[in-house]
């Protein structure tokens, strides 16, 4: 758990954002005691966002396959 004053964390802002991302959170104290966490937003992705690829293939030959897939029949 890696706790930084509130001065520090001013100071090195860079690298205390950089620190919570890689640990999860990292703690910043003020003078007067008090402690708060700061974590990582994480954004929620939806699971249709999937990354696309380079096929060498028509869209006439997806269909095919598509309706070969169905009914068992090629065109």
């Amino acid at each position: 758990m890696q706790v930084y004053t509130y001065s520090e964390a001013r100071q090195k802002l860079a690298k205390v954002l950089e620190q919570a991302e890689s640990t999860g959170k990292v703690f910043i104290r003020r003078k007067d005691g008090r402690t708060f966490a700061l974590t990582p937003e994480r954004l929620a992705l939806s699971p249709l966002d999937v990354p696309s690829i380079k096929a060498d293939i028509t869209s006439q030959e997806i269909v095919a396959t598509v309706r070969e897939g169905r009914d068992g029949r090629s065109d």
